[in-house]
């Protein structure tokens, strides 16, 4: 099957210059917490921090590959993502194998077929899960690395 975007940040989106993802696993769900782009959506999204909950994720990776590498044709979805900087769902070839970086997995049970890709400007984050949600809080008790 050919290899689909479907963009899922549509009134929000990921801080242009310093989003600093970092991801929590929790149980075998994965949350992502972010900085919001304070310009796209000046709301209660844009303030503070947003978290991605990945629901039944069973491998997530940071990738390096940076706004210059993609519009430089350097990563693999260069020449097929519509844009640079957004959130979409990958269906079809997720060209798994065109990417070298090792995945994290949290459950090797779950094997969801759903793959999403945030392009944040100094690196990507992959993720398989079974669905994902935006969410302006972390939950009680959760902790990343580098703090809450």
């Amino acid at each position: 099957m050919e290899t689909q975007f479907t963009k899922l940040n549509e009134d929000w989106n990921a801080d242009p210059n310093a989003p600093i993802p970092v991801a929590a696993p929790e149980g075998d769900d994965l949350w992502l917490r972010f900085r919001p782009n304070e310009w796209v959506n000046p709301s209660r999204l844009a303030h503070g921090c947003l978290f991605i909950k990945f629901e039944h994720c069973w491998r997530y990776r940071f990738t390096s590959v940076n706004d210059h590498g993609w519009f430089a044709g350097q990563c693999r979805f260069s020449k097929m993502a519509p844009d640079w900087g957004e959130f979409y769902e990958v269906v079809g070839d997720f060209l798994g194998g065109k990417d070298t970086t090792p995945w994290e997995t949290l459950d090797t049970t779950v094997r969801s077929e759903r793959n999403f890709l945030f392009y944040f400007r100094d690196g990507a984050v992959e993720c398989s899960a079974s669905s994902w949600s935006l969410n302006t809080e972390v939950p009680a008790g959760l902790i990343f690395d580098g703090g809450t």
